[in-house]
């Protein structure tokens, strides 16, 4: 962001950040306000502080704008997501995978199967809260049945739920998380392999060591799971071929936006040959999102379907609008520039650097209780200083991801972790400790920034996309 309309002391932005921080935490967490009523208070009392420091409304929406601008990439690529969730399961992509998937469970690996089954499902669905309300509730029925421990089980989803909401290019956080720095999409998720593979292969043999051997196991409630995705007319094993032009795309380092036209493209050609939709049907799928036909009696399964469309990108993008609005207009008043200035002479370091970045995010996470303003506020923040260090952009996306995503989580208060001890059963105290997935991510890319490892320097020829 550019040059801010005043500069003040770190001691006065140092409050003013502390209230900001509050505001949205007591509205978000006491009043169970969304995000966007939080932010947008905070926004008000910020325009009145600038006009007490005699700052012009104008001059201040135009620091909003710049805030917009430079996340602007995200809010063009969710328009394309939500296009390519809709023809994924139009086409019968997701369901297919998902059928297949759930051909992984093992009764005498239990734990790792609800690992590996949910790890699957989120990176087809791009989003850990569906992938936990759907399979990951039927693994908490199964429980019992395997006889199995419910907070481990609990643990296994939520890993591997947040593994496919981090690598999934269909989610949101990874979106957001790529383009607040101002790097491509699957740029992103392939640096994020180094932490993330690492992490998944711990948690892998971590869940192995934990799980007994069960001879009598009741796997009805997968079966039926099965019959229902048969019953959709969706699953095809061909239908998987718009996976292959998308996984194929993005190791070529094509542009995220071009990768995904293609995919949707392959995606309704598969459409076309198992189903005949009209124009207007495919029309109000891409706006609205797929549903299966009303007549068809499909259970849960129904629910997990209906899924995509530009519509279910709204929330998200107005949310993005405004947190970089209120990034634009932190830096803008002077907030944002302080608060760096006063831990300058700390941050000398990669190390210093992605510990302040990872503590911002985590700390964000603990108090607020929300993981897309740890993201965006703590890129916004940050940014700055790694571009002062010489590192590349793609180092900041993967901490904030692995202390940002991640831990929402394990935070009983926040939004993730209200969700899941709800819809999952089990306390998020229980889980935490079984939560390999997530801690492992935060411990690996500590280690990572304090010893060098996978951090990459800004190359002469690279520019922000």
């Amino acid at each position: 962001m550019n040059t801010p309309l005043i500069r003040i002391a770190p001691k006065e932005a140092v409050p003013i950040a502390l209230l900001v921080i509050a505001v949205m935490a007591v509205t978000m967490i006491g009043f169970g306000w969304v995000p966007h009523i939080s932010i947008t208070l905070v926004m008000c009392g910020l325009l009145a502080y600038g006009k007490f420091k005699g700052q012009s409304f104008n001059d201040m929406q135009a620091k909003m704008a710049e805030g917009v601008v430079s996340g602007i990439g995200a809010i063009y690529l969710f328009f394309f997501i939500g296009l390519l969730v809709a023809a994924l399961m139009m086409s019968g992509a997701i369901p297919t995978l998902m059928y297949y998937g759930f051909d992984l469970i093992s009764p005498q690996m239990f734990y790792l199967s609800a690992f590996i089954l949910c790890s699957v499902i989120g990176v087809a669905l791009g989003s850990g809260f569906t992938t936990c309300a759907t399979a990951g509730v039927a693994f908490m029925g199964m429980a019992e049945a395997f006889d199995a421990n419910p907070a481990i089980v609990a643990g296994a989803v939520v890993s591997g739920a947040l593994f496919g909401d981090k690598m999934s290019p269909l989610s949101d956080t990874t979106g957001i998380a790529a383009s607040i720095v101002g790097i491509d999409l699957f740029d992103h998720i392939r640096n994020m392999m180094y932490t993330t593979i690492p992490a998944w292969i711990l948690t892998a043999v971590i869940l192995w060591t934990l799980t007994g051997s069960v001879a009598q196991a009741d796997l009805a409630d997968v079966a039926a799971m099965q019959q229902n995705l048969l019953a959709s007319g969706l699953v095809h094993w061909y239908a998987l071929l718009p996976f292959a032009v998308l996984v194929g795309l993005a190791l070529k380092k094509v542009n995220a936006v071009y990768t995904i036209i293609a995919t949707i493209l392959t995606a309704l050609v598969i459409t076309y040959i198992h189903s005949s939709p009209s124009i207007d049907q495919v029309g109000g799928y891409f706006f609205a999102g797929y549903k299966p036909a009303e007549n068809l009696d499909l259970g849960s399964v129904g629910k997990l379907l209906s899924r995509g469309g530009m519509q279910s990108m709204f929330f998200t993008q107005t949310m993005v609008i405004l947190a970089l609005s209120l990034g634009g207009l932190l830096n803008g008043l002077g907030v944002l520039p302080a608060l760096l200035a006063g831990i300058r002479h700390l941050l000398t370091s990669t190390g210093r650097a992605t510990f302040a970045a990872a503590s911002t995010a985590f700390g964000i996470n603990v108090l607020i209780g929300e993981q897309y303003l740890s993201l965006l506020l703590t890129g916004n923040t940050f940014k700055p200083v790694y571009e002062r260090l010489g590192l590349h952009p793609r180092n900041l996306a993967r901490t904030i991801e692995d202390s940002g995503t991640v831990i929402n989580a394990l935070v009983p208060w926040g939004v993730y972790g209200v969700f899941l001890a709800g819809i999952l059963g089990v306390a998020v105290v229980d889980y935490i400790p079984y939560a390999f997935f997530c801690t492992l991510s935060l411990a690996l890319t500590l280690i990572y920034g304090f010893t060098g490892f996978t951090i990459s320097k800004v190359e002469p020829q690279d520019t922000p996309r």
